[in-house]
């Protein structure tokens, strides 16, 4: 394994450098893989516009959700071998909080997030706990296995939701993650409806089969009523992050209808409590993932049942980070944006 490696360090103020730095040797219970895509996400784009500068600083290697081979296994790793296809489930957890003696370790007190609390996977070599390694098919095209990470954040959200087949499903924002909810309830039998104002979205929405609402141009509660018979929608996913979503996802809920809140919102929204004492209500929150979440993606992902091709919508090399962070910033149509880091085969 090469000791000199390319990265990309987020400097601040907008701003990457691509530059030379040193390859990290994997240790005992540790596992080196060469990167072979990791996706642009919303949590990054957070970080580029430097709202999350006290927590990663300036001279951070960011990015999770990521795809490549492995290249060396340290001491006492035995699930792993090199040469095999991986992706990364990026949470360290501490083990001795009360979340982890009770098995919940995807939500830990002292949870560290791979790519933000650590350096991440915009490097050619990236050196992580073994533990988080999950092995994928031979035959999985790593650019697809780069959405696994945000299609297990959608395997949660529907595994807490208790889906049931033949249930009503809206989900309110059809972005990365809305779309990816979306398909995963779908797999799960749920009859799925996206909520979406932008244009271009709901087109993608559509053309993966989808039955869209524009709350511009219709009331989705209205909307969502005349389909399902007066009932409402029995899960209800809210992934916009915006106040009309909040107000969206009471409207639309059936009597016990579970409503899982999958953004994170900047801004504590107005929530209409009465909805949840007059038609006995559940909110759900759904922070990340667990092992089976991964699984379940890998199967997903695996399976056809992601439409992963339409899903990305753009690829820039490393050497162009810079510019792929301010294209998708400024572009209203992008899904899922990859950096290709480097060649595995």
């Amino acid at each position: 394994m090469s000791d000199t490696i390319q990265a990309a360090f987020y400097h601040g103020d907008r701003t990457f450098a691509v530059k030379d730095t040193q390859a990290q040797q994997p240790d005992a219970g540790e596992v080196a893989i060469r990167i072979a895509y990791c996706g642009i996400c919303g949590t990054d784009m957070h970080v580029f516009h430097g709202n999350m500068d006290a927590r990663v600083g300036f001279n951070r290697i960011i990015g999770h959700e990521m795809s490549g081979v492995v290249s060396a296994v340290g001491a006492d790793v035995d699930h792993v071998t090199v040469g095999q296809k991986a992706v990364v489930r990026p949470l360290a957890h501490c083990g001795d909080c009360p979340a982890c003696d009770a098995g919940h370790m995807h939500i830990c007190h002292n949870l560290k997030f791979l790519g933000l609390d650590t350096d991440g996977a915009m490097q050619e070599i990236w050196t992580v706990p073994a533990y988080t390694v999950h092995t994928l098919p031979d035959d999985m095209r790593l650019d697809h296995a780069a959405l696994i990470e945000p299609v297990a954040v959608a395997c949660h959200d529907v595994r807490m939701a208790e889906l049931q087949p033949g249930e009503d499903v809206l989900v309110i924002g059809g972005g990365p993650i809305g779309m990816l909810c979306a398909m995963a309830a779908r797999e799960a039998g749920g009859k799925v409806t996206i909520s979406e104002v932008n244009q271009a979205r709901l087109a993608i929405a559509e053309k993966l089969g989808f039955e869209t609402i524009n709350p511009k141009e219709t009331d989705p509660a209205a909307a969502i009523n005349e389909k399902t018979g007066g009932k409402g929608a029995d899960v209800v996913f809210e992934v916009s992050g915006t106040q009309p979503g909040v107000d969206t996802m009471t409207a639309c809920a059936a009597s016990r209808g579970r409503i899982v809140m999958v953004a994170i919102h900047a801004v504590k929204p107005q929530i209409d409590m009465f909805q949840f004492f007059w038609r006995e209500l559940k909110l759900i929150g759904a922070r990340v993932y667990e092992p089976a979440d991964y699984e379940k993606a890998i199967a997903l992902v695996a399976s056809g049942a992601v439409d992963a091709d339409t899903v990305i919508t753009d690829v820039s090399p490393l050497a162009d980070i810079q510019s792929a962070f301010e294209a998708l910033d400024q572009s209203p149509t992008a899904l899922k944006s990859l950096i290709k880091v480097g060649e595995t085969l």
